[in-house]
């Protein structure tokens, strides 16, 4: 018997959830934000409206008022028992931490409807250590896009030992049903793909920086030159914001809290988030 998605909840309405919540909007999901509280929401708001002018500028079929609606038509709540209330499926996206998600899932567990499905898009963190905390590890997996999902369009897909292959197989299916490339693992590894490869680009860029041996723009001149690649490691880590590396290298080992202290100093105390706040390791120009 297949599973059907149509009500999707989105928990952490930050860069990448917010992008997220709108994708499956736009591929016409019922789609509920949630975030802790009415400033959380008022920030989505306005991330829901520049995507929707995004979308509109980059994305075919977004014209004509779509994406406009789209953004409206996405529902926001700061009670996380009503935004689970009915859901099919629900994405988080909250702080990459696992304390965190972890007393996420044990209230979430309590609160949503026993045929939910619940997936996690964290980055780094495996869904084992996460499972037990769910109240339903046969349908627990992670689910992880990357920044940019209307145009970096892959979905992980990650299941544990418990995970029920229906469950398993119903998520690559909404993956496909709101535009992205499903990337199916056959067993759990830390980072999916993308980030096995990606992070120790951007641990060794910062590494590179932090040590004073060379600027971030002469460590992306040089990958761009030595490889061909569109973007450098600065420029993708503007792009991820960097709170999220932070967040990663701050639970990390003493030169992995070394570099994140160097990151909070030099970036994320001056206001420096990344692209998403008009300056990161660069400035950026609405």
């Amino acid at each position: 018997m297949s599973i059907e998605i149509r009500k999707v909840t989105v928990l952490g309405t930050g860069v990448l959830g917010s992008q997220i919540a709108f994708q499956s909007a736009f591929r016409g999901f019922d789609v509920t934000g949630y975030d802790i509280d009415d400033a959380a929401l008022t920030a989505a708001r306005g991330r829901f409206d520049q995507l929707a002018a995004t979308y509109r500028d980059q994305v075919p079929g977004a014209g004509d008022g779509k994406a406009e609606a789209t953004a409206a038509g996405i529902a926001l709540s700061s009670d996380l028992g009503a935004a689970v209330s009915d859901a099919d499926l629900v994405i988080e996206a909250v702080p990459e931490v696992l304390a965190i998600k972890q007393a996420t899932y044990e209230q979430l567990g309590k609160l949503a409807p026993e045929r939910t499905i619940f997936a996690t898009n964290s980055s780094t963190l495996l869904p084992s250590a996460i499972k037990d905390f769910t109240g339903r590890p046969d349908r627990f997996l992670a689910l992880h896009f990357a920044n940019m999902v209307w145009h970096f369009n892959t979905a992980e897909i990650m299941g544990t030992p418990d995970t029920d292959p229906a469950v398993y197989q119903a998520v690559v299916d909404f993956a496909t049903a709101i535009g992205m490339v499903p990337i199916e693992l056959h067993k759990e590894k830390a980072g999916y793909v993308l980030n096995s490869l990606l992070v120790p680009l951007l641990d060794a860029a910062m590494h590179l920086a932090e040590g004073g041996y060379a600027e971030p723009e002469a460590v992306d001149k040089t990958w761009r030159i030595g490889t061909g690649a569109p973007a450098g490691p600065f420029q993708i880590l503007d792009i991820i914001g960097l709170t999220t590396p932070y967040n990663i290298l701050s639970n990390g080992d003493a030169t992995s809290q070394r570099i994140a202290k160097w990151l909070k100093d030099n970036y994320i105390d001056q206001g420096k988030l990344g692209l998403a706040t008009g300056e990161g390791f660069y400035k950026y120009t609405a």
